[in-house]
């Protein structure tokens, strides 16, 4: 601590409360926003978000720190405000890697939405492991099984770590663990009722989070987690658990540069005929011969025909 002032990271938010995890002495501070702090350009509904790198203000005996400044951001997780149409809502930030929970069984979880969010990460220069739970629901020679040898031979194929897990039989779990204490931030997401929870119990033992059925009616998860918070694995590394969405969206990407985020396509894009071939109907498309062809998953192209015809419709996107 220099003076009255130490430095760090926001481990958790409830509105105007914030947990800072202190960067020297470990200890947990719970804080609130300094009155005078002014955050230029910033349009978002929270000042400050998990993972964000703080500076606090230690005035007095027995009084909250404040918070009186956050640095600088290397990158953020962001949705756009449910109340206030042009306000964005900061999920996390300053993030090493993403970790996208889903499941192909109680629930389905759509190639649309994965790559909705593979996007997202993209854009904001995030890597990101797909983690296909539930694999005691797969048993070998299952449609299920099928179906997440079908996800991960597309996924695999243009970059993108996979890694199947399962909190009941802990398969997956140990090297779920080696990846996250070697990446360091950590932002666990996916929808609703894909075990988030469950797996973090099994990573954290004692940490006992809530967890949510299945509705049986809908096939979709109840929501057990109602803001991001973030917890120091034992082993190293951090885990941010964010709440179960249904679609995350670039509030300021262009729809004209939403096919520079899925690899496979942007490293096609020199063989085009056009400099700014979208890919659709132009002549002399590489993007749409491969797919075509299958050098590139066809699932992933149709994704992105669809992401780029609902743009305009679709409010996480403007």
């Amino acid at each position: 601590m220099e003076g009255n002032r130490s430095q760090g990271r926001v481990m958790r938010s409830t509105g105007s409360w914030y947990e800072v995890l202190d960067a020297v002495s470990n200890e947990v501070w719970s804080c609130r926003a300094g009155g005078r702090l002014r955050l230029k350009g910033d349009r978002s509904t929270n000042p400050f978000a998990v993972g964000d790198e703080v500076v606090m203000q230690h005035d007095g005996e027995g009084d909250p720190p404040l918070i009186v400044e956050r640095k600088d951001r290397k990158n953020a997780i962001v949705r756009r405000s449910v109340n206030l149409s042009k306000a964005t809502h900061v999920v996390a930030a300053n993030l090493d890697r993403a970790f996208l929970i889903a499941t192909v069984s109680a629930p389905d979880t759509s190639t649309g939405f994965i790559d909705r969010f593979l996007v997202t990460a993209e854009a904001y220069g995030i890597p990101t492991t797909l983690v296909f739970n539930k694999s005691d629901l797969c048993p070998p020679d299952s449609p299920e099984a099928e179906r997440v040898h079908e996800l991960e031979q597309i996924y695999e194929s243009v970059g993108y770590d996979c890694i199947r897990a399962s909190a009941k039989t802990g398969e997956g779990l140990d090297v779920l663990r080696q990846s996250m204490a070697q990446s360091g931030v950590n932002l666990l997401s996916g929808h609703s009722g894909v075990g988030k929870s469950t797996l973090i119990n099994r990573l954290m033992p004692g940490l006992d989070l809530k967890t949510g059925d299945v509705s049986a009616a809908h096939s979709k998860g109840k929501h057990t987690t109602t803001f991001a918070e973030m917890f120091m694995l034992p082993g190293g590394g951090f885990i941010i658990d964010t709440p179960g969405i249904k679609g995350f969206g670039l509030v300021e990407l262009e729809k004209e540069q939403l096919h520079h985020y899925f690899p496979e396509m942007f490293a096609r894009l020199p063989n085009c005929k056009f400099h700014n071939c979208l890919h659709r109907s132009e002549p002399h498309c590489a993007v749409r011969a491969a797919a075509e062809q299958n050098d590139i998953p066809y699932q992933r192209y149709e994704n992105y025909l669809d992401l780029y015809e609902n743009f305009d419709l679709d409010p996480n996107y403007r």
